[in-house]
């Protein structure tokens, strides 16, 4: 049997990923900051994204320069916010948003994804009506269900759902009210393992086999993209795990 990857090698994997995920947060805290201004209190989705920054270990120095930058006290560069539409393997509906700085890189890169795993890109509004934006405050299984849908109901919050395969549970709200909720959740002991405003499908799809390994390649090579921010899918995660 060979060896496995050295801790060096793992730490330098890790260290990428890392630096990787850095990026697409600073990208994001620059566009909230340039399109609604500076302060994070006034700000809604830029608290969003200083409150992933922070989640992620991002020293507030890093934070802070990021909002200078998008508003003009520090020079930097301008990123547009584009989103791509298309389909994976088996019918799987997939959106791709990115922050770019060049549309003609970003396309061809996103573009090359799709064709190269099987899938195809679609025009403008050619899934995303299949999706639902969605705040999601999100609790590992153990928590205490009682506690959370009582204050989630406080907070405002518009669903509750329990997974019953490992008791997960998920506070769901309008993007509009997620800081609210959140900021109650937090305020009633409460704070969510993860939390952020998504998109969910109305309906999944189920994948087996070498399809599911295509969407399974597709995601994770859309999601490696230094342009894109978020990938979203109505694929059936679990049947994507069995893959």
């Amino acid at each position: 049997m060979g060896r496995g990857p050295s801790i060096e090698a793992r730490k330098n994997a890790s260290d990428a990923k890392r630096g990787k995920i850095f990026t697409k947060i600073i990208r994001e805290i620059g566009v909230a900051a340039r399109g609604g201004g500076g302060d994070p209190g006034n700000n809604p989705r830029l608290r969003v994204a200083v409150d992933k920054g922070l989640a992620a270990n991002m020293s507030k120095d890093v934070i802070e320069r990021a909002i200078k930058k998008a508003t003009g006290e520090l020079e930097g560069v301008e990123y547009e916010e584009v989103r791509y539409e298309g389909y994976a393997p088996g019918g799987v509906a997939v959106i791709v948003d990115c922050l770019t700085d060049n549309r003609v890189r970003t396309v061809a890169d996103v573009r090359h994804a799709f064709s190269r795993c099987g899938g195809n890109m679609g025009t403008e509004g050619s899934v995303a009506f299949m999706f639902k934006r969605l705040g999601v405050l999100a609790y590992a299984p153990g928590a205490d269900e009682e506690r959370i849908t009582e204050a989630a109901i406080e907070g405002g919050a518009d669903d509750i759902v329990v997974y019953p395969e490992d008791g997960a549970i998920d506070v769901v709200t309008a993007p509009e009210g997620f800081q609210a909720v959140k900021d109650a959740m937090e305020a009633a002991g409460m704070a969510p393992d993860h939390a952020e405003i998504t998109f969910r499908a109305d309906n999944d799809i189920a994948v087996a086999g070498e399809v599911a390994l295509q969407v399974k390649k597709l995601l994770d090579m859309l999601e490696d993209l230094d342009d894109v921010q978020a990938v979203y899918s109505n694929v059936d995660q679990a049947s994507l795990e069995q893959a």
